[in-house]
């Protein structure tokens, strides 16, 4: 079942490389803060790589401003994590998570079936707004779309 506007974030641990693989419970992370997570069905994919990642490193700035942190989730390990946010030149304090089997993106309700593309159980591309652990906007898009869940559309939901 998706999560809905007003559900708690599940937890779950998702995997970030820093000096070393890093383990994270996400309750933890989402507990104390506001952040844009946004998803996307995998790292290096056309746009994905184009325009979803790009248009959040161009904006982050502007969510800085406004008191929320940002962070990408893609079922990849974090090592493809990392070369992807390296290829892109991702700010460091821009999160890259690593949901490697899916666990979050399932907890979420929000996995899709891309075995027809060699890709396994990928994300749905979205976007979220948590504030302390609550999720107060939820973007989901449609099957081969682009709109709602892209930073522009986010910054126009923050308050």
């Amino acid at each position: 079942m998706t999560i809905n506007i007003g559900s708690a974030i599940p937890e779950v641990t998702v995997q970030r490389l820093q000096s070393g693989v890093e383990n994270i419970n996400t309750r933890d992370l989402f507990e104390n803060r506001r952040i844009v997570l946004f998803g996307v069905p995998g790292a290096f994919t056309p746009t994905c790589s184009e325009r979803h990642l790009p248009g959040y490193v161009e904006h982050f700035a502007e969510f800085r401003r406004r008191g929320v942190d940002v962070a990408c989730m893609s079922v990849n390990d974090p090592f493809v994590m990392q070369a992807w946010a390296r290829s892109l030149s991702v700010p460091d304090e821009l999160m890259m998570l690593a949901d490697g089997n899916a666990e979050f993106a399932r907890a979420l309700g929000l996995e899709i079936d891309a075995s027809a593309y060699g890709m396994g159980t990928r994300c749905r591309r979205f976007a979220l707004l948590s504030d302390h652990g609550v999720i107060r906007q939820l973007e989901v898009e449609a099957p081969g779309e682009y709109r709602v869940s892209s930073a522009e559309h986010m910054l126009t939901l923050l308050d």
